[in-house]
């Protein structure tokens, strides 16, 4: 058996103890009361041994749940304050009858003790104790007068006839015994009625006191119980010389008589007992009721104490399975209790909730955990678009939106879910204009609508496609809206790419093949009419040819540079040293008289870059150039090329930039920068950066531009490092559009 279970038996045995000895204890309070004097002592002694038992053991129980109760409620168990005011309860409305009870009880006894003592009950003793002495002594009286006669019939009677004698007066008298003593005490004469009856001879002091002229009348007791009259007088003899003889005579009293009076003596004899421990008496039995009160007491609080732990255990049971429940165990089940009454169906109908719930609970975990498979599907299908959504409640609250949204709006829209859209404050023009088309449209009621939208802002021109789709409910009513929003920028720089590099490429076909005949007949022009011509005329054909011949020149460098614009060359990629490389343009620069100072950034960790170093150099000595013409006309300008490695979305890229301390870009070109024909120097064809970013698309690149703060411009190039990112960037298009990796980095 287990630890509980002998606890259990052991609660059980000394519960059977306590309440074995508070009935024995009230038997023997019941016998107390009804039993005499002697009796009552005996039995108190056995009251006194079971109550204390009875108590011992009661106070164990007591205190030993009195213990766990109260450990119970300092640690806060469910169902201790039920308990002790149950507990209280009980013990109230047990304890209070008892104590009254206990009082009038109390009373009651002392009363009835003092009722043995009145006095007219002692008064009655003494009268009837008075009574049967005077009977007694009438009867004695009358029996001497009788034994007088008797002896002066033997006055003159010898002794040889005195036995004859006596046995006459003997059945006259109605004497049991008639004896004639002489001299000596010795027995002259004997009659009696019984023959085995022992004869009885008074002392020498009677003798001589009945001699000397006192006659006796005593009752004395017989030996198998009873009385009877002992009558000795003294015989009358005519001679005076010798000693008188004494005749003793023995007579029954009546047996009424002799229960009367024995009755009398017992009764007086007992209540002498009485009043000598009447104090005693009225001590020892409110002791005795006491001990039995405060066993019942106790027996009361054990059984409220019980009693109590029985109808909150129940109740314990539910508030710990409820608690269990509230943290979300609903395998809780509670044992059945043995009854069948309400708190059994209670606990039925807890065990059945749990059950219900237990199902419903896994019911809904199974529909969650398809909703988060759905949900993570969408999610990552919607992580992995280009395309920006953003979902929208009835109330243009904003519930959801992907990261593409956040990069193509330029601020964290994500974080702006439970918000509404309209009232977001935007922190780029994108995410501007998108907003006054959405407040036009949803103030007009239009939930279906597309829109292509151009903006011009810190990140250069922006192009966006956004279609709005409003979502139903069940019943068909408008339950919400989705804003789905591409980013057309990069698609419309290349269609003007290509558009640009078509019309260079016919350019440079058309314009190209008259320019060398015009060279050439200049040439010719000039070389057959030297010497023919007079001096002025010479002079003027010579600047003239001159001219034709420069512009022809220069004709061919645009041609040139449209054909390197238009062209797709086949890059011979290679492992490159871009530090060497930089260095070597640097130092190409540095040995020419340009006024300008230029400094090197080197990054001494710069692995080798997997590129076309011949292209690179061209893109390198493209920015330099435009560097040089934008400090020209600055003395002590300077230009700064910086590499660095960095890592961007767990891709490691080369990063080169060139800087100088120029006017910088116009603000209003800065988004445009990059598309042909555009320039501001007076002299500039708008190639140069527009091939550079030729150059770093070929290479998987991307390219940014932008005014820095203290005056002057930057142009950023990041490269991928190795051949295997470049050729992942390419197949999944990673490259990105200038405004795009300027904000990927702020």
């Amino acid at each position: 058996m287990g630890p509980q279970v002998l606890k259990r038996r052991a609660v059980q045995v000394m519960a059977a103890i306590g309440l074995f000895s508070l009935i024995a204890s009230l038997y023997l309070l019941s016998e107390t009361l009804d039993g005499g004097a002697t009796e009552s002592l005996a039995l108190q002694y056995s009251l006194y041994v079971v109550d204390a038992a009875g108590v011992i053991v009661l106070l164990g129980l007591i205190g030993t749940n009195l213990v766990t109760l109260l450990r119970q409620y300092r640690q806060n168990r469910p169902g201790t304050r039920l308990t002790l005011r149950m507990v209280g309860m009980f013990s109230v409305l047990a304890v209070v009858p008892l104590l009254v009870v206990y009082a009038f009880a109390l009373q009651a006894i002392n009363r009835s003790i003092d009722s043995w003592f009145d006095v007219r009950v002692e008064q009655a003793l003494d009268d009837a104790l008075d009574l049967s002495r005077a009977a007694l002594d009438i009867r004695g009286r009358e029996l001497l007068v009788a034994t007088e006669r008797l002896s002066s019939r033997l006055t003159d009677t010898p002794e040889v006839f005195a036995a004859s004698e006596l046995d006459l007066m003997r059945r006259q008298s109605g004497a049991t015994q008639l004896t004639l003593l002489g001299s000596g005490n010795n027995v002259i004469a004997n009659s009696r009625d019984d023959t085995d009856f022992e004869i009885e001879r008074p002392d020498d002091l009677a003798l001589t006191q009945v001699r000397e002229g006192s006659p006796i009348v005593r009752l004395d007791p017989l030996p198998d119980g009873g009385l009877h009259f002992r009558i000795l007088i003294a015989v009358t003899e005519r001679s005076t010389l010798t000693q008188p003889r004494v005749l003793q005579a023995l007579y029954p009293v009546r047996s009424r008589m002799n229960e009367l009076a024995d009755s009398v003596q017992n009764a007086y004899s007992h209540y002498g007992e009485l009043l000598i421990r009447r104090d005693p008496l009225k001590l020892s039995f409110s002791l005795t009721l006491s001990l039995v009160l405060l066993l019942s007491l106790l027996a009361a609080v054990w059984g409220a104490l019980y009693s109590a732990r029985r109808l909150v255990a129940p109740i314990q049971d539910l508030a710990a399975g409820t608690d269990a429940v509230a943290k979300g165990d609903l395998d809780t089940r509670l044992p059945l209790p043995a009854s069948t009454d309400e708190v059994g169906f209670l606990v039925v109908s807890f065990n059945e909730m749990t059950e219900r719930l237990a199902e419903a609970r896994e019911f809904a975990r199974q529909s969650r955990m398809v909703v988060e498979s759905e949900r993570s599907y969408l999610g990552a299908i919607l992580g992995r678009l280009s395309t920006g959504v953003i979902a929208l409640d009835a109330d243009h609250r904003l519930r959801t939106a992907n990261a593409a949204a956040d990069e193509i709006l330029g601020m964290a829209v994500t974080a702006a879910a439970g918000h509404p859209l309209l009232d977001l404050e935007a922190d780029d023009a994108t995410m501007d204009a998108m907003l006054r088309a959405c407040r036009e449209h949803f103030d007009a009621g239009e939930y279906e609508w597309r829109e292509d939208i151009a903006v011009t802002g810190a990140r250069g021109r922006r192009v966006l496609l956004v279609s709005c789709t409003a979502l139903p409910d069940a019943a068909g009513e408008r339950a919400g809206m989705v804003l789905v929003f591409d980013d057309l920028t990069a698609l419309v720089q290349a269609q003007r790419d290509a558009a640009w590099g078509e019309v260079a490429r016919r350019l440079a076909h058309e314009i190209k093949n008259p320019l060398t005949p015009i060279q050439l007949s200049t040439e010719r022009i000039q070389r057959r009419l030297a010497g023919k011509l007079e001096q002025s005329d010479s002079d003027m054909l010579d600047r003239s040819a001159t001219t034709i011949v420069q512009q022809v020149e220069a004709m061919k460098s645009m041609v040139n540079a449209f054909s390197d614009y238009a062209r797709t060359p086949t890059l011979n990629i290679e492992p490159l040293d871009l530090n060497r490389l930089v260095s070597e343009v640097g130092d190409l620069y540095r040995s020419r008289e340009l006024g300008v100072r230029l400094e090197l950034d080197l990054d001494a960790d710069m692995p080798e870059v997997a590129a076309d170093a011949g292209r690179i150099r061209q893109m390198l000595h493209n920015l330099v150039r435009n560097s040089l013409d934008a400090v020209a006309d600055r003395r002590g300008a300077t230009i700064r090329i910086i590499t660095r490695v960095e890592e961007d979305a767990g891709r490691t890229m080369a990063a080169l930039t060139v800087e100088d301390d120029g006017p910088g870009f116009e603000v209003d070109q800065l988004g445009q920068v990059f598309d042909p024909y555009v320039t501001s120097k007076p002299k500039g064809t708008g190639l140069g950066l527009a091939i550079v970013k030729k150059l770093v698309e070929e290479h998987a690149g991307s390219i940014e531009a932008m005014n820095l703060e203290d005056g002057g411009a930057r142009v950023r190039v990041h490269l991928p490092v190795d051949e295997r990112t470049r050729n992942a960037m390419l197949l999944m298009g990673m490259s990105r559009s200038p405004g795009e990796d300027q904000e990927r980095r702020r």
